[in-house]
């Protein structure tokens, strides 16, 4: 394929998969009844233009071979990043030991209670990761009060465009591997972290995934960077969601646009 405008080859792509399934549901609150869409799986990242066909490839692969089962929509955005890209350091990681989800829930408990975060709050954010309902995207939860503020409930907010340049990746996967988590799971979590943390009306984050096989969640701040929980849940749970805990006074429509639009680039 012949591209004439350097500008093109110079600029950062945004590139987005999501797959999903149709699924018969009783109670559905969709325009179609009787039909409810559940995700399946999803992925993006900031690509050079060169990188699009092989990206574009491995995200395919990835949503037609996931836990979740089979999709039967696979949606792949490819979007020119026009603005301005920001920068983002990459968050100091750790793991900590559990054996159970009880002693899962008292180390999320100790660890936001330290970044500031209210016992009202901290109870809000469990619940909405425990609930069994996974939201689209994440909860916005203050601080203080645990009001939650997302603008759709239901879409929650969707951290995009952001991603790591290839040399720092392969630098944080000789790392990763020394540990034995050098897995995509992990170093995309790392990273979206990484930029949420960025935010500075953000005063931590609360993950757990509802892949039923996954089962290692996490709680990352500024304060103390990104720690890994394993047993946060029972194998086999859909349950999962991701909360991010935002002060009192903050602009959530400035959050929001920050999360969801702004393009960041992590470096270590």
């Amino acid at each position: 394929m012949a591209v004439k405008d350097q500008g093109i080859l110079d600029s950062l792509w945004s590139v987005r998969m999501r797959a999903s399934r149709q699924v018969k549901s009783q109670k559905s609150k969709v325009k179609s009844p009787g039909i409810n869409e559940i995700h399946i799986s999803g992925a993006e990242g900031l690509y050079e233009f060169p990188e699009i066909p092989e990206i574009t490839r491995e995200y395919s692969l990835r949503a037609v071979d996931h836990p979740r089962g089979r999709p039967d929509k696979i949606l792949i955005t490819i979007e020119r990043v026009m603005e301005k890209t920001g920068t983002a350091p990459l968050l100091p990681y750790r793991t900590v030991q559990c054996g159970s989800p009880d002693a899962a829930r008292k180390v999320m408990q100790e660890l936001l209670l330290s970044a500031g975060i209210s016992r009202k709050a901290v109870r809000c954010g469990l619940r909405v990761v425990t609930c069994g309902a996974a939201m689209h995207g994440a909860a916005l939860v203050q601080s203080e009060s645990a009001a939650r503020m997302e603008p759709d409930r239901q879409r929650g907010v969707r951290v995009s465009r952001l991603g790591i340049p290839r040399a720092a990746e392969r630098r944080l996967s000789r790392r990763l591997a020394r540990q034995g988590i050098n897995t995509t799971t992990v170093k995309e979590a790392l990273i979206l972290a990484s930029k949420v943390a960025s935010c500075r009306h953000v005063l931590a984050e609360l993950c757990v995934s509802d892949d039923p096989d996954y089962t290692t969640g996490y709680v990352a701040s500024n304060r103390f960077g990104y720690i890994r929980i394993p047993c946060i849940k029972h194998k086999g749970s859909s349950s999962g969601g991701r909360v991010f805990f935002i002060k009192e006074e903050a602009d959530v429509t400035r959050i929001v646009e920050y999360l969801e639009r702004a393009p960041v680039i992590v470096g270590i």
